[in-house]
């Protein structure tokens, strides 16, 4: 017979035990702990002295001459062990312990605070703990319920602490090496309000005694209410009361049974689970949880449980005081997986950033006026990075158009989700064929081509305009971003060593090399935009790839130092492209005339007076990515368009109407009063002077042009006469293709 479900109401929530303990035993208690030392001392000098005077009378009255026997030192052993596990207990444990009272009059925590590298305040992390208290009698069973099933189902039945939740703790922490888990509400309770957010054995050892002291002052009743009142359910609310009104925009005593659970979920890690944090679906997953475990404790059946998932939940718009929302959110999980979520919450942290709330204000407002005008191309979202490619800092981080429009996925931030690259990706392709036999001025074959790969489907890849171009040198190639040359050098050296490179470059998501085919190269391969950044700072920076970085420095609110980023502009990253292949890569991305043919020379790819400035794009196969990424000596900008739900945009031709309008803006004010710097011409590569049709030293009947060689791949030889007149026939006879079926990546 299915077990029945217990009704969830307050008579059977309520305590099972109301008596008050006795005031003198809670005393008495207190009494034992606290100055046992003392006792212990007192008593041991009061008999030693005792005894000294009854030996010395008896000596001098009776004339007895007392033999004391000395104490054999394996009997001194036990006794001196006790004494000094009896002080070590008392002085470590006991010594500073608080009192129960203290809930209710001790001082509150301190904020942490997350500025920009200018001092401009970002974030307040629970500065204000936006509290209204409430009794226990206001705030509904069922949330009174999922939370006992959430956090405590033997709430009612033990005296401040849990046997079987200790020792499956225990279990686990030796397994995993840590100190945490099986806490009760109780405990919860003393950890948050009484004592500090270290992970030692000495505050475990006090959380357990104050938990028993608290249980004999205070009824359960109480113990809950105060619990339900002072937990943290993330951002500046504090209290079930404040929670209700921050995610649902209600009171608690109007919440759901689904709504209760949800929140029920949040204590256990509020940074995680926030609905209003990067992973809103890890809510509702919690909430499940908690569902299935009221179910499975007896609060509801499961009839209930099955109603409750299926009711839609409907969060209130997500207007807290926060800048830079998705960096400070980025930058906030980062320091929770350094230093844990209690130091982030009560430490009083002060953490000082790399961004630049100047240029995050431009790129913000770039975003949200670009993506304005392409509602028509089914346009909905848009996102922009901005690091400093020498050093990885981050400048600026805008992961969509709104933050705060959650129905809308606007809390997502696309620059750290999977998202397909479209043809920016071809820079690690053409970066591994520059060191390894190809040149810019290598001839590439633009033509149509099927490959046959046994066990797949035919692929014949296809270019964006659908046409082709006969042999033209690999910089055109690249600079015009045609795919099937793209394709051709791929399977001329095997995606391997494509994805080997890319992952070496910065890529973490390339992890099971047999997902991908040659379309690897024009995008086929999801990434995080993130790491697509870090790729073109490897370019930017010479081959040196650097790492991502948020924080220049974290103090504690007395001003000490925990950490700092003190590299001063001269990070030393890690070398993993050669030097001369970064920067060839440089000299074809910022070559307008190169481009033009596909571009046109004043598309939103050029910045004014900034001829340096190198800019790729790409739009993913099937339109729902579009990017943009330029780069500079000291910025770098990454854009993109798209929608969170995938479905496809409109055709943006050439990302130039997508995201390169986007990176255009952020970069033309970011180099506004700025000087136009060249980039340096590393040792070993130099600029030879050779044929525009044949790649090779010139000869009469040929044009001519300059391009760059590694000292290795310098040409040897010049072409003849003859070869070029067979070349000249050979284009007189050749006509423009043109494919009836659309392709797209550029």
């Amino acid at each position: 017979m299915a077990k029945k479900a217990r009704k969830i109401t307050n008579v059977y929530l309520a305590p099972r035990v109301n008596k008050q303990v006795p005031t003198f035993i809670a005393g008495l208690l207190r009494f034992v702990g606290k100055p046992f030392y003392y006792i212990l001392s007192g008593l041991i000098l009061a008999l030693a002295f005792f005894f000294s005077v009854c030996v010395r009378l008896a000596k001098k009255i009776l004339g007895i001459r007392i033999k004391i026997p000395r104490p054999k030192p394996v009997l001194l052993l036990p006794v001196l062990f006790i004494v000094v596990l009896v002080l070590s207990f008392w002085f470590y444990v006991l010594r500073a312990l608080p009192s129960p009272i203290e809930l209710v009059t001790r001082n509150q925590e301190i904020s942490t605070k997350i500025y920009d590298r200018n001092g401009v305040l970002l974030y307040k992390i629970y500065k204000n703990k936006n509290r209204t208290p409430v009794e226990l009698a206001q705030i509904p069973a069922q949330v009174q319920a999922a939370t006992l099933a959430a956090e405590d189902a033997e709430f009612y039945n033990h005296i401040g602490f849990s046997p079987r939740g200790i020792f499956r703790s225990l279990v686990k922490n030796i397994k995993k090496g840590e100190l945490s888990g099986g806490s009760t509400i109780t405990q919860q309770l003393v950890k948050n309000a009484l004592l500090s957010p270290e992970k030692t054995l000495t505050r475990k050892l006090k959380e357990l005694i104050l938990s028993v002291e608290v249980e004999m002052t205070f009824t359960k009743a109480s113990i809950l209410e105060m619990y339900l009142n002072e937990v943290p359910y993330g951002g500046t609310a504090y209290g079930i009361q404040e929670a209700s009104r921050l995610y649902f925009g209600k009171d608690v005593g109007a919440l759901t049974l689904a709504e209760a659970a949800l929140l029920a979920g949040l204590p256990k890690s509020p940074t995680k689970f926030s609905p209003f944090g990067p992973n809103p679906e890890l809510a509702i997953q919690r909430q499940k949880e908690v569902l299935s475990l009221m179910r499975i404790n007896g609060f509801i059946n499961p009839q209930e449980e099955e109603a409750a998932l299926k009711e839609k939940i409907v969060f209130a718009p997500n207007r807290i005081d926060i800048k830079a929302p998705h960096f400070v959110m980025f930058v906030r999980s980062a320091l929770v997986e350094k230093y844990g979520e209690e130091l982030v919450e009560q430490g009083g942290l002060e953490v000082t950033t790399t961004l630049d709330y100047s240029i995050q204000k431009l790129a913000e407002e770039a975003v949200a006026q670009e993506v304005r005008g392409l509602t028509s191309l089914n346009v909905k979202n848009g996102a922009a990075l901005v690091l400093d490619p020498t050093t990885g800092e981050v400048l600026a981080m805008v992961g969509s158009k709104d933050y705060f429009d959650t129905s809308s996925d606007g809390n997502v931030n696309i620059l750290t989700s999977l998202r397909q690259p479209g043809s920016s990706i071809k820079v690690v392709n053409y970066a591994y064929a520059l060191g390894h036999g190809y040149t810019p001025a290598s001839l590439l074959d633009d033509s149509p081509v099927t490959f046959s790969v046994s066990g797949q489907p035919p692929y014949t890849p296809r270019n964006y305009d659908s046409r082709y171009r006969g042999r033209i040198p690999l910089r055109s190639a690249l600079a015009e971003s045609r795919n099937i040359p793209a394709v051709k050098v791929l399977a001329s050296y095997g995606v391997g060593k494509m994805i080997e490179l890319g992952k070496a470059m910065g890529i973490t998501t390339w992890n099971d090399p047999s997902r991908y085919g040659l379309s690897l190269t024009l995008g086929g391969g999801e990434i995080k935009i993130l790491d697509l950044a870090r790729v073109y700072a490897t370019i930017a920076n010479y081959g040196v790839r650097p790492e991502i970085a948020t924080i220049a420095k974290i103090s504690d609110y007395k001003g000490r130092i925990l950490e700092e980023n003190s590299c001063n502009g001269d990070c030393q990253g890690k070398a993993v492209l050669d030097a001369r292949i970064a920067f060839s890569l440089i000299d074809i991305l910022k070559d307008n005339v190169a481009r033009t043919p596909a571009f046109g020379a004043r598309s939103s790819l050029v910045i004014p007076n900034h001829p340096e400035v190198a800019v790729k794009t790409g739009t993913s196969n099937d339109l729902k990515d579009n990017l943009t990424l330029g780069f500079t000596q000291k910025y770098l900008v990454a854009t993109w368009v798209g929608n969170n739900d995938n479905s496809p945009m409109a055709r943006i031709a050439s990302g130039v109407t997508g995201a390169a309008p986007i990176f255009n803006r952020i970069m033309t004010a970011i180099l506004k009063d700025k000087d136009s710097v060249s980039w340096d011409v590393p040792v070993g590569i130099d600029k030879v002077t050779i044929c525009s049709l044949t790649g090779t030293l010139p000869c009469s009947g040929c044009a001519l042009y300059s391009e760059w060689f590694l000292k290795e791949n310098v040409p040897q030889k010049a072409c003849s006469p003859e070869q070029i007149g067979k070349i000249k026939e050979e284009k007189k006879s050749e006509g423009k293709i043109l494919e009836p079926a659309a392709a797209t990546q550029r």
